[in-house]
């Protein structure tokens, strides 16, 4: 599957993004997805996961209540909605995905596919 992330901006602190992350070349909905984000020197950090059906989901402590993950299966796009936005949420955030057997595992490492990355900058 191919996957391309959609949404990247710069913004103040406090404010919002939306990330999009289209996929194509194979069965959206047999893929568990998830967002994970890098800052440069500080390595690559697990964000958000959603399950197959949707109805699971996963957040990193740093995007509990600001951030929610959720999928359009009928669009075969995958979103990542940012709210209340800090200096420290600044990276490169890329869209993953890995195949789950189970349509409600929520696939937090071991991703097969990658996005080409997104860049979220917020000042304070």
């Amino acid at each position: 599957v191919q996957l391309q992330a959609f949404g990247g901006g710069s913004v103040q602190a406090g404010a919002f993004l939306r990330l999009s992350c289209e996929a194509s070349g194979d069965t959206f909905s047999s893929y568990g997805m998830g967002w994970v984000r890098q800052v440069p020197e500080k390595g690559r950090e697990f964000v958000a996961a959603i399950s197959r059906s949707g109805d699971s989901t996963t957040y990193a402590d740093s995007g509990k209540g600001r951030f929610t993950i959720a999928r359009d299966d009928a669009k075969n796009t995958m979103y990542l909605q940012m709210n209340n936005l800090r200096p420290e949420d600044t990276a490169v955030y890329y869209c993953v995905a890995r195949w789950t057997w189970s349509e409600n595992d929520v696939p937090t490492q071991g991703y097969e596919y990658w996005g080409q990355g997104t860049l979220v900058t917020v000042s304070s």
